[in-house]
């Protein structure tokens, strides 16, 4: 840690760390925040896991496969039919949003991970 200097500007006093040692400090607190979550019980996913969401043509497939539902296990679950959820994971069908409401329920995922909205 750099040298750290103590100033009074118009009688409020302030503490003068190096830019470096302040980002330091940023980054401790934010990582503290995403690990007093992780204490409470939020899911976190392998870079395993990650790195296929960000290639796959089918992001409900990954997660299927991620909590080890076989296409029929989800579609029950989803109260859909099998070759329904085939369709839907092929990208032949896109699925109401109900249905894909009900799928993230079933594979414990919030919707926005199961789908991406692809920018022009």
């Amino acid at each position: 840690m750099g040298e750290v200097r103590k100033t009074v500007i118009d009688g409020q006093s302030y503490v003068l760390v190096p830019e470096d040692d302040y980002e330091d400090l940023l980054d401790t607190i934010a990582a503290e925040r995403i690990m007093a979550r992780v204490r409470a019980g939020e899911e976190t996913w392998p870079a395993e896991l990650v790195y296929e969401l960000w290639e796959t043509d089918s992001r409900i497939r990954t997660f299927r496969n991620y909590r080890g539902f076989t296409v029929s296990e989800l579609a029950e679950a989803a109260g859909i039919s099998q070759p329904y959820l085939s369709e839907i994971e092929a990208g032949k069908k896109t699925g109401s949003v109900d249905v894909l409401k009900r799928i993230a329920k079933a594979l414990r995922v919030d919707l926005d991970d199961l789908v991406v909205v692809v920018a022009d």
